[in-house]
This record gives structure tokens, sequence and C-alpha cells, in this order.
């Protein structure tokens, strides 16, 4: 990995944009339905809302700002996490593809939580 896809690992609001741009992806391959659509709707408001109050934490405007935004981050990514899961349980076909989502969402889950807790 060269140190230009290193940094962009670890570099946050674009992680988070790609992590939407991929719940995006999924949620088009899902079968629209009386299930799945709430559902979708759902994945896409928290999976897109991750990178988006991200952004706002990163301009925040006092530490205490910052926390509640990363606090909402959290809260997002670990929503993300859920719906992805009932997404799973309503189409198992789609479990692989839905792992690393989960995975990254969880991830976020614990960066952004040590954030609040440092």
């Amino acid at each position: 990995m060269t140190n230009g896809e290193n940094d962009k690992k670890f570099d946050l609001e674009e992680r988070t944009a790609k992590f939407g741009e991929n719940i995006i992806k999924f949620c088009q391959k899902v079968p629209r339905g009386p299930i799945t659509d709430p559902l979708i709707t759902q994945l896409v408001k928290c999976g897109t809302s991750t990178g988006a109050n991200y952004c706002e934490a990163d301009d925040a405007e006092s530490r205490q700002d910052f926390r509640h935004k990363i606090g909402i981050c959290k809260k997002e990514s670990r929503e993300s996490k859920h719906f992805v899961r009932m997404i799973v349980m309503a189409l198992p076909e789609l479990k692989e593809e839905a792992k690393p989502l989960w995975q990254e969402a969880k991830e976020l889950n614990l960066i952004f939580n040590s954030y609040i807790q440092g």
C-alpha cells in the first residue's frame, strides 16, 4: 500500500464518504418490496448520514459541539449495522455482499466511540 492509499484508509472524511457510497450501491441491488422498501430508506439515510455528520464534527465550533456530532456519527453507524442485518434477514442471499458493510459500520462505530471515550 502506498502512503497515499494508507492516508485514505485513515482519512475519516474519505472513509465515511466511501461507506455512504457503498451503502447506496448495495441498496440499489436490493429488490424493492413492502418489507425491503422501508429498510432501504432507513439504511440509505443512516449510512450516508454518518459521513455528513462527520463533516459537521470536523468543522465543530467547540469541543462540546465536536463530541455531540461525533456522538451522532456513532449512532448513525450503529444504526447502519442494524439495518444491514435486517436486510440480510429479509434476503439471506445478500449475506456475503453485506458482510463488508456490516464490518465497516462496526469499525466506524468503534472509532467514533473511542473519540467520545478519549
